[in-house]
């Protein structure tokens, strides 16, 4: 079982854009067809090697190349979007999808991406609890009063009181947030006890938990497989130094799987941490431990043609081992 992981970051030494967009909707199609658990997309802006801006588009885009493979955007910045016009889009694409497109909201962490909106970055929390309440009204297609003006959503999602959405985030802020609203929690990071603090906040509030998906320590975000594991750190390694740096440098020493204190392909593959190039048998005995590989085929702008390498092994040689 393997998830095909997007982010769609285009730096100035990877492959241009729009073979890397192209390669995204192609690679989802054949991951419906070879065993591809999900697709997971991501949202930022204001980034300079291009971080995919607009989730809801690519989410829409791969669901009319499948017709049952699960799209997660994970996260959704909730708050750069206007309310009206978010639960408008997310019921158009739960309506394209067939209800198969589900959502992560995060709050934002990058100043960059408050000042390009407008938006103050104080207050973000509150403002999104709002924004939530605002879309479970939204999608049930009653018209109701908002801020002193009619709002009448149409039309209705697919999925019965709209598509799934969970919160994401990596404090325990956001896990009680998470209990508050009545949502599931997606966490970030294990360095916290994160499931308690959600679990004991949902009983407090007197609501039974959601899903609430941690990730365990050590867990692999981006793994490649390769016949010649030198030869592909030799040639992918500068793509996912690129990635992890830049994740590295805006969460600031802050928590996340996906942090990194390497500076080096060496370093980071010495790390053996969440960026990862596996052996064949490697990758099996990872799918073995942790019950699935998760892949970013196109981590760091990796031109498609050395990308489409490692899902083949995962297709041919991986996934039958398993059987």
């Amino acid at each position: 079982m393997f998830i095909l992981r997007f982010d769609m970051r285009a730096p100035a030494f990877g492959a241009p854009a729009a073979e890397l967009y192209a390669a995204a909707v192609d690679m989802a199609e054949w991951g419906e067809a070879n065993g591809c658990a999900s697709v997971v997309i991501s949202e930022h802006h204001a980034s300079s090697d291009g971080y995919l801006p607009s989730p809801m588009i690519l989410a829409s885009a791969i669901a009319a190349r499948t017709t049952a493979l699960p799209i997660q955007v994970a996260a959704l910045l909730l708050p750069f979007y206007e309310p009206v016009r978010l639960a408008e889009d997310m019921a158009v694409v739960d309506l394209v999808s067939g209800g198969r497109v589900s959502y992560v909201v995060g709050l934002g962490y990058r100043d960059e991406e408050f000042e390009m909106f407008g938006v103050e970055r104080k207050g973000r929390g509150r403002r999104a609890e709002a924004t939530l309440a605002f879309l479970r009204r939204a999608w049930t297609g009653e018209p109701f009063e908002h801020e002193g003006r009619r709002v009448h959503v149409t039309p209705t999602p697919l999925s019965a009181g709209g598509p799934v959405v969970m919160l994401g985030g990596s404090s325990a802020t956001a896990a009680r947030r998470a209990a508050r609203c009545g949502l599931g929690l997606y966490a970030q990071s294990s360095e916290f006890d994160l499931e308690s603090i959600y679990r004991d906040e949902c009983a407090a509030q007197g609501r039974e938990p959601g899903f609430c998906m941690v990730p365990p320590p050590g867990i692999v975000t981006t793994a490649f497989v390769a016949e010649d594991v030198d030869e592909a750190w030799a040639t992918l390694g500068s793509h996912l130094l690129h990635d992890a740096r830049m994740y590295s440098d805006w969460l600031s020493g802050g928590s996340a799987a996906v942090t990194t204190g390497a500076h080096t392909v060496d370093e980071l593959r010495a790390e053996q941490g969440a960026y990862r190039i596996f052996s064949v048998e490697e990758a099996v005995e990872e799918v073995r431990r942790n019950g699935f590989l998760v892949t970013q085929p196109l981590c760091g702008g990796i031109p498609p043609e050395l990308a489409w390498r490692s899902l083949h092994l995962i297709a041919e040689r991986v996934l039958p081992a398993l059987t």
